[in-house]
């Protein structure tokens, strides 16, 4: 496991570049899937200490789908949901999730989770 490894999963190329940009200006490793490859592979390939995970991932494939695959094989990998919409903290699913992020041009609460979520997982 990396030290400072984060795993964003996004459809949409132009959030995953900006994610990995500003993160990596932060000092975090990062790697990225458009979520279309299983979850769990590219989590044992990648080893990240935080995942950033989008909620709509295209039309078959669900974030919170996706949550529940990781949480069924790991209960403490932290994963920051990040979606354009709010509607999701009602969907009970969300709940797995350690931290909400309503995407924005403005990084700084995301990368405020991040640091947040990198102490949770100090390995």
């Amino acid at each position: 496991m990396s030290s400072k490894k984060i795993l964003v999963v996004d459809d949409e190329k132009h959030i995953r570049m900006l994610y990995q940009e500003e993160l990596e200006a932060e000092g975090y490793i990062v790697a990225t899937s458009d979520g279309q490859e299983a979850i769990l592979a590219v989590i044992a390939r990648e080893t990240p200490r935080v995942v950033i995970l989008d909620i709509k991932l295209g039309p078959d494939v669900s974030g919170l789908d996706l949550l529940q695959q990781i949480r069924s094989k790991d209960q403490d990998l932290p994963v920051i949901l990040s979606t354009a919409y709010d509607s999701f903290q009602h969907d009970l699913k969300s709940i797995a999730a350690d931290f909400y992020v309503v995407k924005s041009v403005d990084l700084t609460e995301l990368k405020l989770r991040v640091s947040q979520a990198m102490l949770k997982n100090p390995h």
